[in-house]
């Protein structure tokens, strides 16, 4: 059995197309076996060139080969010569010579297994995919697997209709794949045959009406061409013949929203956070968009409270979102006390963290600022601002000392910031004057005063 065939796919971003072939671990041996009828000199050279090969010395490996075809007596020794020199040639991106080794292989031997993926490597190293497609073919009776592999070379080549023969007659084959749907899914996008992507989906779901996976193939192609109105259906369908459907909720809250169906949105969002099914990055975009609908709609704020404290367990992201929320509408108690549930939640997430000393500092709360910034002094220590709150809130406090400290070791990480660097000096003589060093505290204000402003 050859090599599996991969292929990473993306539904709604694309997919990437690998040979299966590639990639595969290559032993040392030669494919058709040790040489028989060996000379020494034949033996000598063949394995020096097999060894300068392990350690990617494909040069020497050649020179070593041309030895050994010098010293060969046979047709299969010189075969299996020629075998190699079009691995190394291949290596060395040499794909004429290659070509022409494999090429003496193949009619003096037939069509063998190994010469022939070695020539669809060497054809698809080179996007020589019109090439690739008569190898295949005859890879096919050797192993049924690459027929996927001649529906991607027809969809490189586009030859569409071909394609999908193929894939259909994969399916009766073996069953659908998600990954054949996406294939079909990347011919209908490039042929624009958008209706016939839509009625195929169509015939899978009429098949079997639960199909989760076809029903929301199909939302999204509605969605694409601008009609709501049969990705709506086609939600609720699915909804219907599917009710422990998890993922069909990401697109009826959206549905539910653009209709100002608010009580509906909110049961279908908190079933998505709840779901194992949707990933996090997901869940904060569905976040996202509910935060937008309550700032149209403030009347939803408390739904928007629920639904965070549903979805915050783990992360502080959520809250961080909602923070933002309440301080773009001023609400900056309820922004300061969900920066604070986050912070709590997410200690790496520096954005998070600046946003949170700087609430704390606003109300004055410096024991709680203090703290913080120098516990996010232990995760970023070369960052400016931190020293700085740090300073603020320890002379808030009229720990001067403390304050001192921190602004001094700071202002080595200030850099190209003029703003910044006289707040620093302003903290400083603050610091020093609470501290009755009227000396310095007059020299930092001075600094203070000097330190010239951009435009």
């Amino acid at each position: 059995m050859t090599f599996k065939f991969f292929l990473f796919i993306n539904l709604f971003l694309g997919i990437l197309l690998i040979p299966k072939q590639l990639g595969a671990q290559e032993t040392e041996a030669p494919a058709s076996g040790e040489p028989e009828n060996v000379t020494d000199a034949f033996q000598e050279s063949f394995f020096e060139a097999l060894k300068q090969k392990g350690i990617e010395n494909y040069e020497l490996a050649l020179a070593a080969l041309n030895k050994a075809e010098k010293a060969a007596k046979t047709e299969e020794n010189k075969a299996v010569v020629y075998f190699e020199m079009g691995k190394n040639h291949t290596y060395l991106k040499q794909y004429a010579e290659a070509e022409t080794n494999f090429n003496k292989v193949l009619k003096s031997q037939g069509d063998r297994l190994d010469v022939l993926e070695q020539f669809y490597e060497l054809y698809y190293q080179q996007k020589e995919y019109e090439k690739s497609i008569p190898l295949v073919q005859k890879l096919i009776p050797f192993d049924e697997d690459y027929k996927e592999d001649l529906a991607n070379l027809y969809i490189l080549t586009q030859q569409y209709d071909k394609a999908l023969v193929q894939l259909d007659e994969l399916d009766q084959i073996w069953g659908e794949s998600d990954i054949r749907n996406a294939l079909r899914a990347q011919i209908y996008r490039a042929t624009g045959n958008t209706d016939g992507a839509i009625e195929n989906l169509e015939q899978k779901i009429d098949d079997n009406p639960k199909n989760e996976k076809e029903y929301l193939n199909l939302i999204f192609l509605y969605s694409e061409q601008g009609n709501k109105e049969k990705a709506f259906e086609a939600a609720k369908n699915l909804l219907k013949n599917n009710p422990k459907s998890e993922l069909v909720h990401l697109a009826l809250y959206k549905f539910y929203l653009d209709e100002g169906k608010a009580s509906e949105a909110i049961k279908s969002m908190k079933i998505v956070f709840a779901s194992e099914e949707v990933d996090k990055e997901t869940k904060y975009k569905v976040l996202g968009d509910f935060i937008q609908y309550v700032n149209e709609n403030p009347q939803y704020e408390t739904d928007l409270a629920e639904i965070v404290n549903q979805f915050s367990v783990e992360n502080g992201r959520v809250y961080e979102k909602l923070g933002d929320y309440y301080a773009a509408k001023n609400q900056n108690e309820d922004a300061l006390n969900a920066y604070e549930k986050g912070i709590a939640r997410d200690p790496d997430n520096y954005n998070l963290l600046k946003n949170t000393l700087l609430f704390q500092i606003d109300f004055k709360k410096y024991e709680a600022a203090a703290k913080l910034s120098a516990e996010g002094l232990e995760i970023f220590p070369a960052q400016a601002l931190l020293y700085l709150l740090n300073g603020v809130a320890n002379n808030g406090l009229q720990k001067s000392d403390a304050a001192i400290e921190s602004l001094e070791t700071g202002l080595d990480f200030v850099f190209e910031n003029p703003k910044m660097e006289r707040d620093f000096y302003e903290q400083l003589s603050l610091a020093y004057t609470t501290k009755g060093d009227s000396k310095k505290a007059k020299m930092y204000a001075d600094k203070a005063a000097a330190t010239k402003m951009p435009n």
